[in-house]
């Protein structure tokens, strides 16, 4: 959003110059607090380490439905609040859409949790959905887990 801000100012016309006016950009400055900043900071470290734990014991190779059956039993030992499967209507013009979005998990009354169990890595598709789902769903936060991978990925995406 900054980038295109920035290159949108300036009014240029062409691919070289937009790579010229990236390369040459002073670099973004954060507060040395930032994390501070970081919505439900706490949580998100709690489920990623239910995540990770999920993943350590089963590895990788089995579909989602079991990764998403160990959260549950982590979850519910931890204890964290959570809801499965939860159903959100998509408005459209004052009109409810017939299709409905079902998330994975929603953990905190915050948080999405979406399991994949894919071989490949986390794509900007999944993100523009979890994006979408923070959306509809008025959620601050969302986690994207992958536990097709010999290592566990994951993505914090903070809407």
């Amino acid at each position: 959003m900054l980038v295109f801000f920035f290159l949108k100012k300036r009014n240029f016309c062409s691919k070289i110059d937009i790579l010229t006016a990236l390369i040459s950009a002073p670099p973004l400055k954060f507060p040395k607090n930032f994390m501070e900043y970081f919505p439900f900071k706490e949580e998100t470290y709690i489920i990623i380490s239910i995540c990770m734990e999920v993943h350590r014991i089963l590895g990788h190779g089995f579909s989602e439905i079991v990764y998403k059956d160990a959260i549950e039993v982590e979850a519910r030992l931890k204890p964290i609040p959570y809801s499965r499967e939860k159903k959100y209507c998509i408005e459209y013009k004052d009109f409810i859409l017939e299709h409905k979005f079902f998330a994975d998990f929603i953990m905190y009354d915050n948080i999405i949790l979406h399991a994949k169990a894919a071989e490949g890595a986390i794509t900007n598709a999944s993100i523009s959905q979890m994006i979408n789902y923070l959306k509809v769903s008025k959620c601050k936060v969302g986690l994207i887990v992958n536990f097709g991978k010999e290592k566990l990925e994951y993505k914090r995406i903070i809407f």
